[in-house]
């Protein structure tokens, strides 16, 4: 690692710690030339994923992108935005490790679609709208059907009620 101060290329490694999520090591390095203390991030490298898009085409897997389009169905909502971060981490890593060099857009879209239902329903609506680019009124009467709807399986209506 070069010293961003002097261009000394040996250091040492005073501090290492874990970030938050587990993903990134932070480490403290100090320079053995001038003594100037910096800061690097080691994360694991993956391979490159592509997204095989409706058409065919295919482009890679962009996680500024997904943000993009999650901010988009979270604007003026009621959500933190680290829940937010939290969440695209999440399913960005889980498309990671369930798919090792390819990913179709329809398995991207609904483990979005399932991870912002949990965090706002109105922001599921928002979402599957341009996901599944809704056009008629009853498109969007749908989706909130599919939101009100429970998903619990395991509950039986009582007899007599």
């Amino acid at each position: 690692m070069r010293c961003p101060k002097c261009g000394f290329q040996d250091d040492k490694v005073v501090d290492s710690r874990a970030s938050r999520d587990g993903a990134t090591i932070r480490r403290r390095r100090e320079c053995t030339g001038c003594q100037h203390r910096f800061t690097t991030y080691e994360e694991v490298e993956r391979s490159r994923l592509m997204v095989v898009k409706q058409d065919g085409r295919r482009e890679e897997f962009s996680r500024e992108k997904l943000h993009s389009g999650i901010d988009a169905a979270f604007s003026k909502r009621p959500v933190s935005i680290q829940e937010i971060e939290e969440m695209i981490s999440r399913v960005s890593g889980e498309i990671a490790n369930e798919h090792d060099a390819e990913v179709p857009t329809t398995a991207i879209g609904q483990k979005v679609m399932n991870a912002i239902r949990d965090l706002d329903k109105v922001a599921y609506v928002r979402y599957a709208s341009i996901y599944r680019r809704f056009e008629e009124a009853e498109d969007f009467l749908e989706a909130v059907k599919q939101v009100e709807t429970k998903r619990d399986t395991a509950t039986f209506p009582l007899p007599g009620f």
